[in-house]
């Protein structure tokens, strides 16, 4: 043969769904949220995004143009993707030179180091907001208090946000009756609404449902990672909660604050840092769950999702390797009865 037949990496999908697509139909559904944001923290969330989506976009181009001097794809939807993603797991009011420093990490290191889309092992948003977390974790913890009769936010009100508030209670020898109790302490209503405190994007249950019902009915995701990871959380933080509801908040709290819903929906599902087939991707969700379980109830930080994601990021090529779709052409083999 003249001309050598090029084999890229799998899946191969045939489908006439591309890539920019996909990006786009999950921008579309993290409108809600991002409308959330904008009610809750007012101008503040708006800055915040900008700034993400603006110097993601940028880096890829500078990076792609100049250093690796290859096409750029800052049309493909993926870095603004990254830059939503990013803004969304940070608090409004961050200073911008942080939020600039985490896209750098976010596109030049997370995911142009490893080649571009569809080559990066790491979520490059997570990875941005844990190098910022880890690096800055007194910003990154500063969270601004909705207030809830009022459509904007108070700028100069900061204060711990629902899962903060039971960290830091238990630590000091409070009992979830008396947590709850406290005035700040949110009701089920304003987290599933949004109205608590929170990264800009994970605070509104009720805005990423419905994100998620949209990516579902798109068929841009299947039901396998979220549900998995959102039913492995409630399961393990209902037995403890079972056992001691003093000394453990109920799976709701856990489900509605933090970031589980937006993890689950919109990061964990990532196509290119999560498993090829439901068998994987369920072991993938399981994985997570009880990560992000294990740090909310015994580490140190009061969230773990996006720890949970990353580690189970690293274990995907693994379970690709064991968890292998059935071979094109391949015989099932008949049961003997």
């Amino acid at each position: 043969m003249s001309q050598p037949i090029i084999i890229s990496a799998s899946p191969h999908v045939h489908s006439d769904r591309t890539s920019k697509k996909v990006m786009y139909d999950v921008v579309i559904a993290l409108i809600p949220a991002f409308l959330v944001s904008l009610y809750v923290f007012g101008f503040s969330a708006f800055i915040v995004t900008a700034v993400a989506v603006v110097s993601c976009l940028l880096f890829e181009y500078v990076i792609q143009k100049y250093l690796m001097k290859t096409p750029t794809t800052i049309g493909d939807g993926s870095a603004l993707l990254t830059g939503i993603l990013l803004a969304f797991n940070l608090p409004a009011g961050l200073p911008i030179w942080m939020i600039i420093v985490g896209s750098l990490v976010a596109i030049g290191i997370a995911k142009l180091s490893f080649g571009g889309l569809g080559f990066n092992i790491f979520n490059p948003a997570l990875v941005g907001r844990v190098f910022l977390l880890v690096s800055f974790p007194v910003q990154m913890t500063m969270w601004p208090t909705a207030v809830e009769n009022n459509t904007t936010l108070a700028d100069a009100v900061t204060g711990a946000t629902p899962l903060g508030m039971i960290k830091e209670g238990l630590m000091f020898g409070d009992t979830m009756t008396s947590i709850s109790a406290n005035v700040d302490f949110p009701s089920y209503t304003n987290m599933f609404l949004g109205l608590s405190g929170g990264s800009i994007g994970e605070m509104s249950a009720l805005a990423l449902l419905l994100g998620g019902i949209y990516l579902l009915v798109r068929k841009v995701i299947t039901w396998h990672i979220p549900i998995t990871i959102l039913a492995t959380m409630a399961v393990m933080t209902g037995i403890f909660w079972v056992i001691d509801p003093e000394s453990y908040a109920s799976p709701l709290i856990h489900i509605l604050s933090g970031g589980a819903l937006l993890g689950a929906f919109f990061m964990a599902t990532d196509m290119v840092t999560s498993p090829m087939t439901k068998k994987g991707m369920i072991i993938f969700a399981i994985g997570i769950a009880v990560i992000t379980v294990v740090i909310r109830l015994f580490g140190a930080y009061p969230e773990g999702v996006s720890f949970g994601i990353i580690i189970m990021n690293a274990f995907v090529p693994l379970i690709n390797t064991y968890f292998k779709p059935r071979r094109f052409g391949s015989k099932i083999k008949a049961k003997i009865v």
